[in-house]
């Protein structure tokens, strides 16, 4: 559905990628993460032929991406993608998808009716997702989809997205956790990660330790059994371990007033972190 391989591309001395190659088969739901001018925005523009390649190659469903556009076989939201204003948004979706031999309305329920100009930020991001999905793509590209949605339009959306193949940009990692099938982190303009998201949290392994302290001791953390890192946020500290028994019992030997804690396993905020962060 999506095959790119060995893009570079650099912006004067910034490099933005260097050498990122990715496929995305059929049915899969693949999260594109990473930090701020990590390449998401280049890659999907490169995917979309928005921007050409310094070097390398970008197919989608097997063709150069401008030919699968104007096929009409691609659904795409860009969060900066313009609207018509004076126009009601019923009558622009339904336009946009009489263009199509098949199509796939989005019941926008009393919004069909109002003029886009009236439109808040999230109401507009919703009716670009109707517009996207309006010639029932193939292949959606999503960037960002959910900015500035509510809770019942997030969930709506989704629920569109469910059987078809998606690629999306996302800043949300509890959106990432639950919707992708599959991760891939750049950092630098490399891809450092990619996997399905329990594999992603593998990377990184061991257990998080959280507790309160009412004397906070930074290196009496770091040298208790097991304790990969310590992260301080006020009178809480939150420890990766890879032994979390021998961590807590040597803890509680070591120090006093120990309360509120609380193990789990690492989620994918934790390992974006350590596989994006400084020295990774």
């Amino acid at each position: 559905m999506l095959e790119l391989t060995d893009l570079t591309k650099k912006y004067g001395d910034i490099t933005a990628l260097d050498g990122v190659s990715l496929k995305v088969r059929k049915g899969e739901k693949v999260a594109l993460l990473g930090p701020n001018g990590a390449g998401k925005t280049t890659l999907l523009s490169i995917a979309l032929g928005l921007l050409s390649p310094g070097s390398g190659t970008a197919r989608l469903l097997g063709r150069p991406p401008r030919e699968a556009m104007t096929a009409g076989r691609v659904g795409v939201l860009l969060q900066d993608a313009g609207l018509p204003e004076d126009v009601k948004v019923g009558d622009l979706v339904a336009a946009v998808a009489g263009m199509y031999p098949g199509n796939a309305l989005l019941d926008l329920g009393d919004l069909a009716e109002r003029r886009v100009m009236a439109l808040s930020g999230g109401q507009r991001q919703l009716v670009r997702f109707a517009l996207a999905i309006a010639g029932d793509p193939e292949l959606l590209i999503l960037d960002e989809p959910t900015v500035g949605l509510d809770v019942d339009a997030q969930r709506a959306l989704w629920r569109q997205v469910r059987d078809r193949t998606v690629v999306f940009a996302t800043h949300y990692l509890a959106e990432a956790d639950d919707h992708a099938d599959r991760v891939v982190l750049l950092s630098g303009g490399r891809v450092v990660a990619d996997g399905p998201v329990e594999e992603i949290k593998a990377l990184v392994g061991g257990t998080e330790v959280r507790v309160t302290l009412d004397v906070m001791d930074v290196p009496g953390l770091r040298a208790l059994p097991g304790v990969q890192d310590v992260v301080v946020d006020g009178s809480t500290a939150t420890l990766r371990t890879g032994d979390s028994d021998a961590t807590l019992r040597a803890m509680f030997a070591a120090f006093d007033e120990v309360r509120n804690v609380r193990t789990a396993g690492v989620d994918l905020e934790s390992a974006f972190v350590s596989l994006t962060g400084k020295g990774a």
